[in-house]
């Protein structure tokens, strides 16, 4: 049961899925809580796969199919992603794109990334990153409705497990003070790691079972994107705040899109 309380205040944590009123007083809240609860983040990925999977079949099959039936059906799908999650992982990626993007020492990045405002470098960044999802997703459909569910069922559990190699590996350097992501980032043991393993792994292994070696690609891709995020975030801030975790999801997703349309255009070629 404790286990179930450290999923439940990761998912009210990192969703908008209402943990509230006595399910919320039972699942409580401590900073331990929240450290333990790191071993479940893929596992938020399971609901928001759910949803935009969800939406994108409906759409997709309620629209007829094709080109336009998949864009339709995208674009409406990271809607979805974005509603349920409270753009928690983009609005990540935008403050780390403007900290990086407007500034030449760790000091005045990390200054930039508190700000709420939106810079330039975010909204670019934050545009190209939701274009070019919902492309991916479009041409993943090319290859039939499966292809696409299976990439979202993939993705989003994968994605927020390289996180927490971030957090292993690289000093917190954000404000201690006010900082959510303060408690993850005091210490992540091996056993939460091999948790949060296990929860990506069922949704890896269906994607291989329909479309075979294709995942090994997805996943590379992912890890690829995770690790470009994480040597920029050592070299530029030497660690990581909160909002860089949720870089560094958004494009370990992308890069499982990318990685698992590039096998599958190669084997249909």
């Amino acid at each position: 049961m404790q286990a179930v309380r450290h999923y439940l205040l990761a998912v009210q944590f990192f969703t908008r899925i209402p943990v509230t009123g006595r399910l919320a007083g039972w699942v409580g809240y401590s900073p331990d809580m929240l450290r333990a609860c790191s071993a479940h983040f893929p596992g938020v990925g399971w609901p928001v796969a759910l949803v935009a999977a969800g939406v994108y079949a409906l759409l997709y099959r309620g629209l007829g199919g094709g080109v336009a039936a998949a864009l339709v059906a995208a674009a409406l799908s990271t809607a979805a992603t974005l509603v349920l999650t409270g753009g928690f992982h983009e609005d990540g990626l935008a403050d780390v794109a403007d900290g990086l993007g407007g500034a030449y020492t760790p000091e005045r990045a990390l200054e930039i990334m508190k700000d709420s405002r939106l810079g330039a470098f975010g909204v670019m960044a934050l545009a190209l990153a939701l274009l070019t999802k919902i492309a991916l997703l479009a041409q993943l459909s090319t290859h039939g409705l499966a292809a696409v569910l299976l990439a979202l069922a993939g993705a989003h559990p994968l994605s927020r497990l390289w996180p927490l190699a971030t957090i292993r590996l690289l000093p917190h350097v954000g404000d201690s003070a006010t900082s959510k992501s303060k408690p993850l980032a005091d210490r992540i043991s091996t056993r939460a790691l091999l948790s949060a393993l296990l929860w990506s792994l069922p949704p890896l292994l269906l994607v291989a079972a329909w479309l075979g070696t294709a995942v090994v690609a997805a996943i590379l891709a992912s890890a690829a994107g995770a690790a470009w995020m994480h040597w920029r975030y050592a070299r530029r801030l030497h660690g990581f705040t909160g909002d860089c975790l949720g870089g560094t999801q958004q494009l370990a997703e992308l890069g499982f899109y990318l990685g698992l349309a590039l096998a599958l255009a190669q084997q249909a070629a």
